[in-house]
Parts: structure tokens; sequence; C-alpha cells
């Protein structure tokens, strides 16, 4: 296969004619995009395949019986069964399509967790979350009078197990866990954990907006009881995200919104609801999301996942090896592949992360900058925001010099007093 053999070859001049984007200028330069733990750019046939959506099918799915709506209908359940065979779940039924990762973990919080956690209950979380795994747990903990418990990490961004069989107690319910952190890049050993979290009764719930789009998930062999991601930090578009949930879990689930689809009967007084995953879909789906989704897997698994994580792990030791030639460069966690995938973070030795950001902008280079929805472990690296590059198949070590060289001339400018 064409993009498999480009990938393995890191043939990535040819890999980046399939992203439309990458050909524009920025301020006068090529675009060097390293923004890809925010979002990732779309490729050609994702675009295509929108389109031709709305060109060809383009209806409210499941309500009618005219043909449009069966072809909307036809579409958007074949993306419901390409994510769970991406993620090898048992069943389509176990997925459920949301607009995003914060939206699927504040339908846990407040459907999953209500009917679960009770007054001193606990719910444990680590300091390397991003706030969309904080807050619902926050506020949930609030609403049910449960307490909030939190794993530390230590200098690498790594929990230790020592740390996790001292939070864990009789009175933990929830663990929720990113599977790698959006900050650090740490890759948490998610099978493990959830062995270990279920051999003392404990649910598990993992953000997997970072990992999904650059490793291998299967969610039958890590054993979670729920797994959520999105759509845009994986080629597809925005405003389409997946839940997967165990399906003995989420029929025993109340719906987290009340209206249209999402209902079996309605009567005055009452009414009785769809089974899953209809049950927690309510409203008109985002159909032109989950096509845009199906055809990001299809362009992923014709790369391979194993291929996707080997490359970034080769460009993310070959900035390492750049930016330690930096002496006035502070990086954060692990300074190597080992554990982590390709994210970066670090700061400038005199100079703000957005004013970092803002010169390398200036050399076509698109990098992160501020707290990066983690303010906790912000907190706990003594920092107020950093700069953060982070890589995707489409990268390769021309971008990564690029950012070098802006790095080199902030440190320039701010050195002369500009």
């Amino acid at each position: 296969m064409r993009l498999r053999e480009d990938l393995k070859n890191n043939n990535i001049k040819e890999i980046k004619k399939d992203f439309p984007i990458l050909n524009k200028k920025v301020n006068g330069q090529k675009l060097h995009y390293l923004d890809n733990a925010a979002t990732t750019q779309k490729p050609k046939s994702v675009i295509k395949a929108v389109e031709e959506y709305n060109r060809k099918f383009n209806a409210n799915p499941h309500r009618g019986a005219h043909s449009l709506s069966v072809e909307a209908t036809k579409e958007y359940e074949e993306a419901r069964e390409r994510v769970a065979n991406f993620i090898t779940a048992k069943s389509s039924k176990e997925i459920i399509f949301t607009k995003n990762t914060t939206e699927s973990l504040n339908l846990l919080a407040y459907s999953f967790g209500e009917k679960e956690i009770e007054a001193g209950d606990e719910i444990l979380i680590t300091v390397a979350e991003h706030h969309s795994n904080i807050l619902p747990w926050q506020h949930l903990a609030k609403r049910k009078e449960a307490k909030l418990k939190y794993l530390n990490v230590n200098q690498d961004g790594e929990i230790s197990f020592s740390e996790l069989e001292e939070k864990m107690t009789e009175k933990t319910k929830i663990l929720a866990i990113a599977h790698m952190s959006n900050v650090t890049g740490i890759i948490n050993p998610i099978k493990k954990i959830t062995e270990y979290a279920h051999k003392n009764g404990i649910y598990v719930i993992v953000d997997g907006a970072q990992a999904l789009p650059h490793l291998k998930v299967d969610v039958k062999d890590l054993d979670v009881d729920f797994y959520a991601f999105s759509g845009h930090k994986m080629l597809a578009s925005m405003g389409i995200g997946v839940l997967y949930g165990k399906k003995d879990l989420l029929e025993k689930m109340p719906p987290f919104l009340g209206g249209g689809g999402m209902i079996e009967y309605v009567e005055k007084e009452s009414c009785s609801y769809a089974p899953v995953p209809e049950r927690f879909e309510a409203g008109t789906p985002n159909v032109e999301g989950a096509v845009s989704l199906k055809v990001a897997i299809n362009y992923l698994e014709e790369l391979g996942m194993d291929n996707v994580l080997v490359h970034e792990k080769e460009l993310l030791d070959y900035a390492f090896s750049k930016l330690e030639e930096l002496p006035y460069v502070e990086i954060y966690g692990a300074k190597n592949s080992e554990n982590k995938g390709g994210i970066i973070s670090f700061n400038l030795e005199g100079v703000h992360s957005h004013d970092l950001a803002t010169i390398v902008d200036s050399e076509g280079v698109a990098i992160r900058s501020g707290h990066h929805c983690a303010q906790p472990l912000m907190k706990d690296l003594d920092i107020n925001s950093s700069a953060r590059a982070s890589f995707y198949l489409y990268n390769d070590k021309d971008d990564v010099d690029a950012l070098v060289k802006g790095i080199k001339k902030a440190k320039e400018m701010f050195a002369n007093g500009s």
C-alpha cells in the first residue's frame, strides 16, 4: 500500500501532498504545522468525503423513509461500525457519537457518575489531566459530596505504582486517567493500571484524545470500562467525538440529554428510552462528522498505526537531539521517546511562551503556547505556561529544523533587547 510504504521509507514529502493546507504560506514562509495535539490537518480523502456527503446524501438519519434519509442513516451507521472495528470493540452498540472528548467525559460524569457515586465515595484522577478530565469529576464530587483525589507524577511525568496503591482505597469507585498526556506526551500503562483497579472493584475511564490518533488501541485487550476520544485530533472534522463503553454498563446508565432520537415512546407525564447507543444521541447527529471520521480511520489504517508511532518516536528523538544543543531551552517530562508520544513541552529562558510562539510563527512554524488546559500540572512544574510542539504522521525533520531556527531567532531577539 502506497501510504504504508511512504511512511516506512520516511518518504514524508509524498504524504504531505495529501494535505492541501500544508502548501499554505504563513508570513511568507512555508507552513511547518506542529500543533497536532490541539488539532490535526485533514487529507484530501476526508475533505472530499465530507463534500460528497453534502452533495449526495445530506438528510436527517433514522427518522425518514425517503431515500436520502435512508442513505444518510447508512453512512452514519457505517461510520459507527468502522470506529468499533478500529478500536476492537465487541459491538458497534458500544460506540456513542458525541461532539468531542469533553462531551464524552461530561456524559459519563452526569450519567454513569450520578448513578454510581454516593456521599463519601472517592474519585481518583491524576494531576496531569486535561481540564476536560478534571472539571466533570470536580463538579460530580461537589454534587454528591464525594472526594476527588489526585495521583502525582514524577519528573518524567509518570505515575508510580506505589502512588497508585497508596491512593486507591475501598472507597475509590472511579479512576479517570489520560492514556497519553497532552503536556509531557507520556503514555500511561493503561492495561496494567486497569487490571489493578478492577481487582479493587474500581471502574476505569480513559481520556484517549491524545493516544488514539498515534497508537493502536484495543479496548478489549485494555479491558477499560470507558474510552473517549475526538475526531479532530485524528484527521477528521471538528465536532465529532466518540465514547466507547462496555455495553452492560451503558445499558444501566440514564440518558445524558433529552429530546428527539433518544426515546421509544413519550406520554404527557412519562417516556421510555431508546436502546444504546441511540439513548445517548439526542437530537440531529453530526453525520458529516461521522463520515469524516470513517474516512480518516481508513487513511490511518492504510498507514498502519504501529508505523505512525514509530515515525513519531524517530522524529521525537531527532527533536530532542536538536533541542539539547540549546542550553537555554528547558524541556518538561522525559527527554527520550521510550514511553512517549510525539509531544515536547518546553520553555526558552527569559522568554514568555506566547512571545516565543509569535516569533516562531514569523518563520512559518505553528506551535501551541499557554497552560494547555492542564493548570494543576503547570502548578506542579512551577510554571504558568509552556510552549508545545506536537508531531504527526505528516511531519518530518525539516519541520523540526524550522522550529529550532525559530527558537534561535527568539533567543537572539531577546538577548539583544528586542
